[in-house]
């Protein structure tokens, strides 16, 4: 049956509404949601930005800081006194041990007043010429200190060595100590006790013994000592 006029009225109007309705729904909204996904998007972007300038600045203030901090300290060292930095090298070089030359050289001997500076070193000693008979005494250094009497104790520096070849057997200057003995009195050889008595302190000697005043020609009964003619250079420094 076919509609009334006013019931068409009123279907033509739900079909306009219907219309608006979908058309609130069309293209324009689509748009606005767009429109508003680009907004956040940029704002999104831009925080972080700002973020990541954030931590940038941060992380320049901490290099500057490092660098601010480096400068000071090598500020510090280069402002240490001379005289420190030369007693921390004296003190790694104390640490690694002598030089080899202050390893092997013994320190100078305790001279009396006015002897010759010459005392101070140890002399070279050559072999002898010819054949040795006798006790011979040959002043090298003459001293002007009292003379040595018999029964003093005398300190000398010496060094003895074989008379044929010249080859040192014994030395108190490798020990850097002067020897102390009593002189005259059989506490030594008798060339020693022979030769020295009378011999004045700060004097240089030579002495040519020969095996008889000194350990004997025997090596077996000279008990590992020296045998044969000898000589020594001995330095009297004290005598008392």
């Amino acid at each position: 049956m076919p509609a009334t006029p006013s019931q068409q009225g009123v279907d033509d109007v739900s079909e306009r509404t219907q219309e608006n309705r979908s058309e609130g729904q069309g293209p324009a909204t689509k748009a606005g949601r767009r429109l508003a996904a680009q907004l956040a998007a940029q704002k999104a972007a831009e925080a972080k930005r700002r973020r990541q300038a954030w931590a940038g600045g941060l992380a320049g203030v901490a290099v500057v800081a490092v660098l601010i901090t480096v400068f000071v300290i090598v500020g510090q060292n280069d402002d240490k006194p001379a005289n420190q930095a030369g007693s921390t090298s004296s003190a790694s070089a104390s640490a690694s041990g002598p030089a080899p030359d202050d390893a092997v050289a013994p320190p100078a001997p305790q001279l009396p007043a006015g002897a010759d500076p010459a005392l101070g070193s140890k002399p070279k000693v050559a072999a002898g010429k010819g054949e040795l008979k006798k006790l011979a005494v040959t002043s090298l250094i003459k001293g002007t200190g009292p003379a040595v009497t018999k029964g003093q104790t005398i300190t000398t520096n010496y060094v003895g060595v074989f008379y044929k070849d010249g080859k040192e057997f014994d030395s108190s200057w490798n020990g850097g100590q002067p020897a102390s003995f009593p002189i005259g009195v059989g506490q030594v050889i008798p060339g020693w006790d022979q030769a020295l008595v009378g011999v004045t302190v700060g004097s240089r000697v030579q002495l040519d013994i020969p095996g008889e005043l000194a350990y004997g020609n025997d090596e077996a009964a000279a008990g590992g000592r020296p045998t044969g003619p000898l000589r020594f250079v001995v330095d009297v420094l004290a005598a008392k």
